[in-house]
């Protein structure tokens, strides 16, 4: 966990500092965040980098660092293309996804234009850091990409704004009423 964690700073190039980050003067509030899970014996770590404009509360996700410690990586590169895949599905869930209902509990979110996700715009630069090790048996790789994205997002959120947003998707409204 500690040696995938450290892969995931150093190619962000991590500089410490306290907590949310200092206020910045324009409209714009830039923040880093980090988040670290483990699924199938695989550890994740992101680092997520979001700039917040402070008057309509959108959020656009800049830069997700991956690291990702699979044991052995049989074929790496179908290993990057699955990594790269689930993290674009978890910033989709963390930013756009979010299934409503109407008062009487039946689902509105039915199409695309009510059910939105990440698209090719808004796509975050994506740099994916593999750690392979081939003295043990390959376990999950992949899947678990999807798990930490939200979590770095919203520490991002909270490094840009000082504001904890602990309730996804992060859209204009709930960045605004945190």
């Amino acid at each position: 966990a500690a040696e995938c964690l450290k892969a995931a700073v150093d190619k962000a190039g991590w500089q410490k500092r306290p907590s949310p980050a200092p206020s910045s003067s324009g409209n714009i509030a830039k923040g880093r965040g980090v988040a670290l899970t483990q699924r199938s014996n695989s550890y994740i770590a992101i680092v997520a980098e979001v700039e917040v404009n402070k008057t309509t509360g959108q959020v656009a996700v800049k830069r997700i660092i991956c690291a990702h410690d699979c044991g052995l990586m049989v074929n790496p590169d179908g290993v990057k293309n699955q990594v790269e895949g689930n993290v674009i599905q978890g910033v989709s869930r963390a930013m756009y996804e979010e299934v409503t209902f109407d008062t009487n509990g039946g689902v509105t979110s039915l199409d695309w234009a009510t059910y939105p996700i990440l698209r090719f715009p808004d796509l975050p630069e994506l740099e994916i850091v593999l750690i392979n090790r081939p003295e043990m048996q390959p376990l999950g790789a992949g899947e678990g990409a999807t798990i930490p994205p939200p979590a770095a997002i919203a520490n991002a959120i909270f490094d840009a704004t000082g504001v904890r947003l602990r309730e996804g998707p992060f859209i204009p409204k709930r960045v605004l009423a945190g």
